[in-house]
């Protein structure tokens, strides 16, 4: 297929290199250059616009950092047009940032109203998932559309989920990183308070995994340095899910809450500690730096 790929962060990049091995004809835009260029290394097309990179392509897919980009990606602002209304044809648009569920609904309705689908399809998987190609894509938009987008979303990722209607998407990526926030700061607590009664951390970790405990972040993403060799904990906490970005998706979660009156008491907790812990200066860390709030010392910076 002739796709064109807009976002080439650390989770965009590796998407659309994948789509490049997979055998598409991919054209690529980032405001990076050199972004762009790692990706002609790669095998993909540059384009110097958006709107360049969609001109006659089956499908477009974005991925930036929040909804105020999508916004103005697809439906422009007051300094330049959106790219809804420089399309050729109807390509189907997947856009897989995590951004404000209403956002992806008015952009979705102002698709709709020019013939074009359009999905809010959010990843979990961070950016190892992205470089092996197992993301989860979580899907929001019309089932025709879904079926579509799937063979696209099968070069990317491993799990691929149809939440339901437009927005829906985000909602749920939204649930899973509330969550997701909640294990790894319970997980470190625990972790910090057994290392202080005298417990190894691994031998601390193998008996939870084992025992009603177990989570995530301590089967694949474990928090302590050294107890799990591959995670971010274990590599002065870089790369992996920035403590930025785990706020920016807890804010959203919050925002979601107070607009649907729900009660989310420890997502408003994760959502304190986290920021508390950014506050300290470890916003570009790996999430699971987390641990260093609980051990009352300052997280190692490369």
């Amino acid at each position: 297929m002739k796709i064109a790929f807009i976002g080439l962060g650390n989770m965009g990049s590796p998407m659309a290199t994948n789509l490049v091995k997979a055998g598409h004809a991919v054209r690529v835009f980032d405001l990076v250059e050199d972004a762009i260029q790692a990706l002609e290394s790669a095998g993909a097309t540059r384009a110097d616009s958006a709107a360049e990179a969609a001109a006659g392509v089956d499908a477009i897919v974005s991925m930036l950092p929040a909804g105020k980009h999508v916004r103005t990606l697809y439906l422009g602002d007051e300094n330049q047009p959106g790219l809804l209304d420089a399309l050729e044809g109807s390509p189907l648009i997947i856009d897989a940032s995590t951004i404000e569920p209403n956002v992806a609904k008015e952009v979705a309705a102002e698709a709709l109203a020019r013939g074009v689908v359009y999905l809010d399809a959010p990843v979990s998987g961070g950016v190892g998932g992205a470089q092996a190609g197992t993301l989860t894509f979580i899907v929001g938009g019309t089932r025709d559309g879904f079926e579509r987008a799937r063979p696209i979303l099968d070069d990317m990722g491993k799990n691929i989920f149809h939440a339901g209607d437009n927005g829906l998407g985000q909602v749920a990526k939204l649930c899973n990183n509330m969550l997701l926030a909640i294990l790894m700061s319970g997980t470190a607590e625990a972790l910090a308070l057994g290392v202080k009664n005298g417990l190894d951390p691994a031998v601390l970790s193998e008996i939870m995994q084992q025992s009603s405990g177990g989570n995530w972040a301590l089967n694949v993403y474990n928090p302590w340095p050294g107890v799990m060799e591959k995670a971010p904990a274990s590599n002065d906490y870089q790369g992996g899910f920035l403590t930025d970005l785990m706020i920016k998706d807890l804010g959203l979660a919050w925002e979601l809450a107070l607009d649907t009156k729900a009660t989310v008491p420890m997502g408003s907790q994760a959502r304190n500690l986290y920021t508390l812990h950014a506050s300290q200066g470890n916003g570009r860390l790996d999430f699971s730096s987390i641990q260093w709030l609980y051990r009352g010392e300052e997280a190692p910076r490369s």
